[in-house]
């Protein structure tokens, strides 16, 4: 079977507090029935363990096949041991079918190499698809070997090596396909990008309806990514809008959490993009897009900031991310699309979406229960930011209330300074 999209099913928190541990199995077969329902590939296992029956989508144990120890998904530049290849950075294999994996690895499966990667940027990167291991925590790659990590939703060993040839600086326009669709992005590339060095990626999510262009203009990371050195990357919603929770696209069975994964995978292949350092922020229904990659997709996004959006009901959509992930929200107490206050509400001209949120301080009290924080939150300081800063696996949690404010957009600047001392850990 040729997989077409990198999809996961519903994550699992691997420590305490409200995770997935507590689920009953009744509860942990219905996530896994809705993932399967939506298309997603992922498999689910029951686990038999000393307590209720739990099911985990995802999570794996598998021993590496003869020779694979080596080099199977080691970073490369060239040539690579045991008769594996080098394709795309790292040494692997082509395939048509996950069968052609196996003696790799059990687990191993054939993933499609994201459509349009420039193959001149990069050696020996052809379309197709190549065997990969990908994983949700680190967890899933210590069946590999020691050395292996989890970068960007895949085990990956050795050093990164940076593609052969540097992107030019300035924007650019690309597109990758996702389940048979074709979605588009906009990539910026700071002056100072040489190819040379790893560098932070940020993804930033537009506000329902006003598309990519609204969003480059006014978020503020086209002029902060100049200054820091980063890539900045604006995707496209269909329809300008996105798929989390109740809102927004006209079709439900839009996956954008893989779109955003894919767009990752294509970009790291692309560029040299720091595994450790690939941060989602957002406005709006963009800033809902960027908090839900956090609770789906802790193995990509190291932090996420938003702004102007909160978290749902968990009743509407659960957040459960596999680790603690550190995040930033902006909001404003006089905001009448998302009341600051929480409860229902409806996009503007969309009456018959509703939706359910925590509220702002509700908000910020999930991530940090959802972050096992301790103490108590700091006074707010002069930027009306409020901070949990004991946190799992050192992480924190922000507020930063605008009194009077309305659909702030936040400071990018602010947030860059909080998700910059919060790398993958």
């Amino acid at each position: 079977m040729k997989v077409s999209s990198l999809s996961r099913c519903t994550r699992q928190s691997y420590f305490g507090g409200e995770a997935f541990w507590s689920r009953t199995l009744a509860g942990a077969l219905s996530s896994c029935r809705d993932a399967i329902k939506g298309a997603l590939h992922r498999r689910c296992t029951i686990l038999l363990i000393s307590i209720p029956i739990l099911v985990t989508c995802g999570g794996r144990r598998d021993e590496p096949q003869v020779g694979s120890e080596t080099n199977f998904l080691k970073h490369c530049d060239g040539q690579c041991e045991n008769g594996l290849t080098c394709l795309c950075g790292v040494c692997t294999r082509a395939c048509t079918g996950t069968n052609e994996c196996a003696d790799l690895s059990k687990a191993a499966e054939c993933v499609a190499v994201p459509e349009g990667t420039t193959s001149t940027t990069v050696a020996s990167c052809q379309q197709g698809s190549t065997c990969e291991f990908s994983c949700i925590s680190q967890l899933d790659c210590v069946s590999l070997g020691s050395e292996y990590r989890c970068e960007t939703g895949f085990c990956r060993k050795g050093n990164l090596v940076c593609p052969v040839a540097a992107l030019t600086p300035g924007d650019r326009d690309g597109s990758v396909v996702v389940d048979g669709t074709t979605r588009n992005y906009t990539l910026h590339v700071p002056a100072a990008y040489s190819g040379g060095a790893m560098v932070p990626l940020v993804l930033d999510f537009h506000p329902m309806g006003l598309g990519l262009a609204w969003e480059q203009a006014n978020s503020g990371y086209r002029d902060l990514s100049e200054q820091q050195g980063f890539l900045v990357v604006w995707p496209r919603g269909l329809e300008d809008n996105w798929n989390v929770g109740p809102c927004c696209t006209t079709s439900k069975t839009v996956d954008d959490y893989a779109f955003a994964r894919t767009l990752v995978h294509r970009l790291s292949i692309e560029a040299c993009v720091d595994p450790r350092r690939v941060y989602a922020v957002g406005f709006s229904m963009g800033g809902a897009m960027a908090q839900y990659l956090g609770c789906n997709e802790a193995e990509v996004f190291a932090a996420v900031a938003s702004s102007s959006m909160d978290l749902f009901t968990d009743a509407t959509i659960a957040c459960q991310p596999s680790r603690a992930v550190a995040q930033i929200a902006f909001r404003g107490t006089a905001d009448t699309v998302v009341p600051y206050a929480g409860g229902t509400s409806s996009p503007p001209g969309h009456p018959e979406i509703v939706m359910d949120a925590l509220g702002a301080v509700g908000t910020f009290s999930k991530w940090a229960s959802l972050d096992q924080c301790t103490g108590a939150a700091t006074a707010e300081d002069s930027n009306g930011c409020s901070t949990y800063s004991a946190c799992a696996a050192g992480t924190a949690v922000t507020l930063c209330t605008t009194q009077g404010g309305g659909q702030v957009v936040g400071s990018a600047g602010l947030a860059w300074d909080f998700l910059s001392k919060h790398p993958m850990p």
